[in-house]
């Protein structure tokens, strides 16, 4: 669950920071969307992200299916999103009560690039990284919906799809896997993936709690099936203790 911004401005709690995006010149990218997840898929055959790497070559959908620990870094670079797909807003709430657990915007004409470029510094990491701090009632959720709006440079999308995995200790707890479709060229999108989480037994319940930002996600993001973005994310269940 990951969305465009700086590691410094998106660490934030449960109820985090609630702003809006100001209106851009696009065309719009149609209604809300609902995706579910794709139904699990038999396991692919274990690799590992070093074997992933001596491919020398795009990255495809079923080999990052295959992984079975969280990557240590990222499997793409951010010049392979030549789609200049960016990430403007991002919003997680319960759907069962319809409670805005985490909500977080990129601000209107932001360049990270420009400004870390003013100050001497560039992240390579910069709005592909976000952490997030819940409370331990987070993970007794049964079904969560994250509403995400993107936008979509000079070129049409095709066959948008994201994957999404994540981990506890490198122990894999859950794969989604979601298909965004088709996107116009210069187009606002927004879609709510809905995810079904599978219930956790209390003892790794207790252990999640007891070791913050040791979950941990990777999302993979693919167009006709070549990896174009991989963002990062870390997770924290102690908030409000």
């Amino acid at each position: 669950m990951n969305s465009q911004g700086s590691r410094k401005d998106v660490a934030a709690a449960v109820n985090g920071p609630d702003s809006a995006v100001n209106a851009r010149d696009r065309k719009p990218g149609g209604v809300l969307k609902r995706l579910k997840s794709r139904r699990n898929q038999p396991d692919r055959r274990p690799v590992t992200e070093d074997e992933l790497r001596a491919l020398g070559r795009d990255i495809t959908p079923d080999e990052v299916l295959g992984l079975r620990s969280v990557t240590r870094d990222y499997l793409c670079k951010p010049e392979d999103n030549v789609y200049n797909i960016d990430f403007t807003r991002f919003k997680i709430r319960d759907l069962e009560t319809g409670t805005v657990l985490f909500e977080i915007a990129k601000p209107p004409h932001c360049d990270l690039e420009e400004e870390d470029e003013e100050n001497g510094e560039i992240d390579t990491s910069a709005g592909r990284f976000v952490r997030y701090q819940f409370t331990p009632a987070f993970l007794r959720l049964r079904t969560v919906g994250a509403t995400v709006e993107f936008t979509v440079g000079d070129k049409p999308v095709n066959n948008f799809r994201m994957i999404e995995r994540h981990y506890f200790q490198d122990r894999l707890l859950k794969s989604f896997d979601f298909d965004f479709g088709f996107c116009i060229p210069n187009s606002r999108n927004t879609c709510e993936h809905i995810y079904e989480f599978p219930q956790l037994p209390e003892d790794l319940i207790r252990l999640m709690v007891e070791h913050p930002y040791e979950t941990r996600s990777d999302s993979f993001y693919f167009v006709d099936n070549k990896l174009i973005m991989h963002n990062k994310a870390d997770y924290a269940y102690n908030g409000g203790q």
